[in-house]
């Protein structure tokens, strides 16, 4: 019984692992496709996890415990879900499309080792605290998935894997690299680089009022990379889902 739990887990974990490189190789190679599928699911949790959050949340703002027509909170939730599943599919376009390729594995790599830790953590949090993977994840883990994506990105610059681009680099890639119709893909690389430029810069600034290591700190925190933590997090509550499903199935 002890043998076939341990190899029931192991492919539990073999799953999740899985995932998490399908995920980023969906990401890497097919970026329309990955960001058509955040955006649809971001779209489908919300309207769900919405929904349920308002009509917890509703006796807290009106004197009532439930409102009167429960279609209200629907409208509302749909509202919030198209505006999340759009934001979502962007900013999943825009972190996995570009025509610099070796940028991109870098950045499926550190996509998939944020989502693996938030699956662990949402994992983790259900065993020992009986938390939803789901609720947490959908509501509570984007920004510090936000964070840990960005560190990885800043991460891999430090060590030169990713290029930190100059003023300079920025105003050629502009005006040379640039096509007089240019496409999501060179759109997207020319917004990666903007974005690692003005990240070194507020850590520059930063570094004149505070120590060196803290200015590096605080400019993670004030990263756009952070903004990918909730496409991070909806993959990670999934998985976690899935996985807290399967151990359950096996604890029968």
């Amino acid at each position: 019984m002890i043998v076939l739990r341990v190899i029931v887990n192991a492919l539990i974990m073999a799953g999740e692992i899985s995932a998490v490189a399908g995920l980023a190789w969906l990401g890497w190679q097919q970026p329309y496709v990955f960001a058509a599928l955040t955006a649809l699911l971001a779209f489908l949790l919300g309207l769900h996890l919405d929904y349920q959050r308002l009509k917890h949340e509703y006796p807290f703002y009106f004197n009532s415990e439930r409102p009167r027509f429960l279609i209200g909170l629907r409208i509302v939730s749909l509202g919030d879900s198209i505006v999340k599943g759009l934001v979502a599919g962007l900013v999943a376009l825009i972190t996995f499309s570009g025509t610099d390729d070796d940028r991109r594995f870098i950045v499926a790599v550190v996509f998939a080792v944020a989502v693996y830790a938030g699956a662990s953590l949402l994992r983790r949090l259900s065993i020992s605290f009986g938390a939803k993977p789901a609720h947490w994840g959908f509501f509570r883990l984007a920004v510090p998935m936000g964070l840990i994506f960005s560190g990885g990105i800043a991460l891999a610059a430090a060590m030169d894997y990713v290029k930190v681009a100059t003023l300079t680099d920025i105003g050629r890639q502009l005006v040379f690299d640039m096509p007089a119709k240019p496409s999501i893909e060179h759109v997207s690389d020319l917004l990666f680089s903007l974005k690692q430029y003005i990240d070194s810069v507020i850590a520059t600034l930063l570094a004149n009022l505070i120590p060196l290591d803290w200015a590096q700190i605080l400019s993670l925190i004030i990263s756009v990379n952070v903004l990918t933590g909730f496409i991070v997090a909806l993959y990670a509550l999934i998985i976690a889902e899935a996985v807290r499903w399967a151990e359950r199935r096996m604890a029968r």
